[in-house]
This record gives C-alpha cells, sequence and structure tokens, in this order.
C-alpha cells in the first residue's frame, strides 16, 4: 500500500528534483460564438474567453502559495477555429483575423499560450479547413501566444495525403517567416495523427468538440524525480526498477490530482484530466534521456533505447492510471530534443538520429518533437516524414505528432537558440533521398482493416 508520507515526500520533489505543474489549461468553447458576421464573432470569442478564463492567473497563483508547487504555465484551450470560422471567414485574412483575437484575448486574460487555431482533416478538408491551413504562416508571424495543430490522421479514417502535403510546403513557408528568429514560428505549429480532445500541452491543445462548454485540465511533469527514484536504486532487477517508476508516478499524479481539483472549484469549471507527462525542460536533472542512461545507456540512441522508453512509458501510465479520477491527455514520456539537455547532448554527438526518434515515437507519448532540420529541406522531404509517423500512429492505435524547425540559412552542425523552456538544438541530417513521387501522389491511405471495429 502506499501511505500519505509517501504523498508527503512531494515537497523534496519540488524542491531538489524539478517537479512541477506543467500546465493549467482551461478548455473553452466557443461553439456558441459562431456568427456569419466576422466583426461579430470576434468580438464573441474575445467576450467568451476572457469571461471564462479571467481567474486563470490568479487561481494558479493561489495553488501555488497553498500547495508550494510550482505552475509553470497558464494556457487557454479553444474549439478547433475551422469550424468556429466557417460561417464568417471567406479568405486566408479572415481567418488570420481570428487568431489575432485570440492572441488579443491570451494576453487580456494573462496567460502564455492559448491553442486551438486548429484543424481535423483526418479525411477529407473543408474550404474553411484549406484556408485556416494556407493562413498558418501569416497567422503565427503576427501573433505571440497563438499556438496551433492540424490532426492528419486516424486509425479509423487513414492518412490525408493532400493534407500531409500541404503541411509540408505550409511549414517552410512558417519557417522562412521567422528565419531572423532561427525559423521560431514552427514551435508552435504540430500535426496529428489521432489528435486527443483533451490534451492541455501545446502546440496541440484544442478543445474537442466532445467536451463540455469549459473545462480544467492540468498536466503534471517530473523527469527528475523519476530520475532521482531510479538513481536509489542502481543495479536493481527490472521488476524492482518497474516497480519504483510506477509508485513516482503515482506520487508524482496524486499532485496533479489535487491541483486540478482545486483549479475546478476556485475557477467553478469541471475538473477533466490529468496528464502525467514526463515533460523535460533544458535545465540540469529535469531530463527524460538521462532517465534513460540511469537505466543503462551510455546515451539516449545507445542500442536498447527504445525498449527502455517502452519500459519507462508503460510504468509511468500504470502509476498516473491509480493515482487521478480521470487520466488523459498524451500521458506518457515526451522525447522533445530541444527541450531535453539529454536529448541535446546525445543528439550533437550523433548518439541519436531522426530515423532512431522515429523508431522511439512507437513507444512514447507523442513523436517527433522539437527538431530542428536543414532549412534547404525539400517540402516534399518534411511531408515523408510526417507521412511516415502519420503511418506509425494509425497503424498503432496511438497519438503520434510532428513538430519540426526547418531553420532557414542553418545547416547539420549548425545550432539554433529559443529560449525558456523551448531550449537550443542542434541541426539534425535529414535522409537526402527523393520521396517526392510518392508525395505528389493525390488522395488518402486507407485506414487499416481494425479499424472497422465497432
Amino acid at each position: 500500500m502506499i501511505n500519505i508520507g509517501e504523498v508527503i515526500e512531494t515537497n523534496e520533489m519540488v524542491e531538489h528534483e524539478n517537479l512541477d505543474v506543467r500546465t493549467i489549461t482551461v478548455g473553452i468553447s466557443l461553439m456558441d460564438c459562431i456568427d456569419a458576421d466576422l466583426s461579430k464573432l470576434k468580438s464573441k470569442i474575445l467576450a467568451k474567453i476572457t469571461r471564462v478564463a479571467d481567474k486563470l492567473p490568479e487561481t494558479a497563483e493561489r495553488i501555488e502559495n497553498e500547495f508550494g508547487i510550482p505552475v509553470v504555465n497558464k494556457r487557454i484551450a479553444v474549439t478547433p477555429i475551422a469550424l468556429v470560422g466557417g460561417s464568417a471567414c471567406k479568405n486566408e485574412a479572415d481567418f488570420a483575423e481570428l487568431a489575432t483575437t485570440l492572441d488579443k484575448a491570451a494576453k487580456a486574460v494573462g496567460v502564455n499560450l492559448i491553442g486551438g487555431y486548429s484543424a481535423l482533416v483526418s479525411k477529407g478538408m473543408t474550404k474553411a479547413d484549406e484556408l485556416l491551413i494556407r493562413s498558418l504562416p501569416l497567422a503565427l508571424g503576427q501573433t505571440e501566444r497563438v499556438c496551433s495543430s492540424v490532426n492528419l490522421a486516424s486509425t479509423r479514417t487513414g492518412i490525408n495525403m493532400d493534407a500531409v502535403r500541404m503541411m509540408g510546403e505550409i511549414l517552410l513557408q512558417v519557417a522562412e517567416g521567422s528565419r531572423d528568429r532561427d525559423s521560431a514560428d514552427c514551435m508552435k505549429l504540430v500535426v496529428f495523427c489521432n489528435a486527443p480532445d483533451d490534451n492541455p500541452f501545446m502546440a496541440g491543445a484544442f478543445h474537442g468538440v466532445t467536451e463540455g462548454d469549459a473545462v480544467i485540465n492540468v498536466g503534471v511533469s517530473g523527469p527528475g524525480v523519476v530520475k532521482t527514484a531510479i538513481e536509489k536504486m542502481h543495479g536493481a532487477d527490472f521488476e524492482t526498477l518497474c516497480e519504483t517508476i510506477k509508485k513516482t508516478a503515482f506520487k508524482v499524479t496524486r499532485v496533479g490530482q489535487a491541483v486540478a481539483k482545486e483549479a475546478s472549484r476556485l475557477m467553478n469549471i469541471p475538473f477533466g484530466i490529468v496528464d502525467l507527462s514526463l515533460a523535460p525542460t533544458p535545465a540540469v536533472g529535469d531530463s527524460v534521456a538521462d532517465i534513460l542512461c540511469e537505466i543503462g545507456l551510455e546515451y539516449a540512441g545507445a542500442p536498447g533505447t527504445t525498449a527502455a522508453l517502452a519500459l519507462l512509458n508503460d510504468q509511468v501510465k500504470k502509476g498516473g492510471v491509480m493515482a487521478s479520477s480521470y487520466v488523459g491527455g498524451l500521458s506518457g514520456a515526451f522525447i522533445p530534443v530541444s527541450e531535453d539537455q539529454g536529448m541535446i547532448d546525445a543528439a550533437s554527438i550523433g548518439a541519436i538520429t531522426l530515423e532512431k526518434l522515429e523508431a522511439m515515437t512507437c513507444v512514447c507519448s507523442v513523436g517527433l518533437d522539437m527538431i530542428a532540420i536543414p532549412g534547404d529541406t525539400p517540402a516534399t522531404s518534411i511531408s515523408g516524414i510526417i507521412a511516415d509517423e502519420m503511418a506509425l500512429g494509425m497503424v498503432n492505435q496511438k497519438t503520434t505528432a510532428v513538430r519540426l524547425i526547418p531553420a532557414i540559412g542553418k545547416k547539420v552542425g549548425d545550432k539554433v537558440e529559443f529560449g525558456g523552456l523551448f531550449g537550443y538544438a542542434p541541426v539534425m541530417p535529414v535522409n537526402a533521398f527523393s520521396c517526392a513521387d510518392f508525395i505528389r501522389r493525390k488522395g488518402r491511405i486507407p485506414a487499416p482493416i481494425h479499424s472497422f471495429k465497432n
């Protein structure tokens, strides 16, 4: 049995092991804001977001003071804007105005990021979906806090290859628009297969159409806590190792549960889910790659890395499920390159490659994340990387994602700097052989046969 004394250990975790509540995210439905008049739509969106989320920063500060646990980010996620803006937006500039409205709302409330400038196109694209996607270079270029996601594939519908091809081109345009900042706008854009409706983590957060009017989702993170626990089990067998990770994940998730319930009470908004994701930062000791090394690898990327990550991800989920009424989102281990000092070190010396990272996405919580590639990478090659990752998610019935940064003007071996939680990253090589003829085919890759289960 796990007793209250073990839960109290969280004090030590906060002070010495980088435990934090990574985000409190308020999901807000904008379906009741829909209007054919763009001006009225913008007014309704601004009014609803500021009304529903106005107490979020105050609530986060109060929880920090009462619980003694850092709340790193305050965020908002809204209904995919392609659904909300379809009636009012006649062109790309109209959609970009909605992005500006979201940015204005985020600043007015005082949150770090707002997600939901999104489109769901796993089977096909409406005119509104296409306009939103084509507006991304303009929208992300003129906003500071807006994040965007596009769901391109699912296990039940297959892969929309027309959208995959388009996203390769759009990503390069977004990169070009922010070339003076190491193509940093690409950090705010992610593509998904099987995107969850209740994800509190950016850039992929949006308020799903299956959700209620408003909801509180909490993301909690503790790579340093898990690493410290494993250090004490040095040389232990796999059963002991797994039990240690599982019990540690329980304690970390209990923190998220307590914070989520309190935030729900203070804001009078229903509690949604706790997302226990080992989300690293560039801070020393807050690295998923370092956990893999503590398990027994010289560097992340060495033989055995995928197996070690699979073990870690599974035990984190098993421990987390016991600790919260509702566990959801992307729960598991994130493997971003730029945000994880251990991953940065591994990539810098060539221990880990793009292909190895792709293999690891079969067992991690999301996918290829925060990876810098040469700015002259062809759009078709970027689309090919996206297609590969969508296929992994589709066939394995899991969420996968791609967040690449084609660093314009940079080549392999150069470095891109993003700052803060986003860190920095070496530019990694991309396979130079072409997939252009494959990407130029039109249509959709069908879903695998198991998608016909009811």
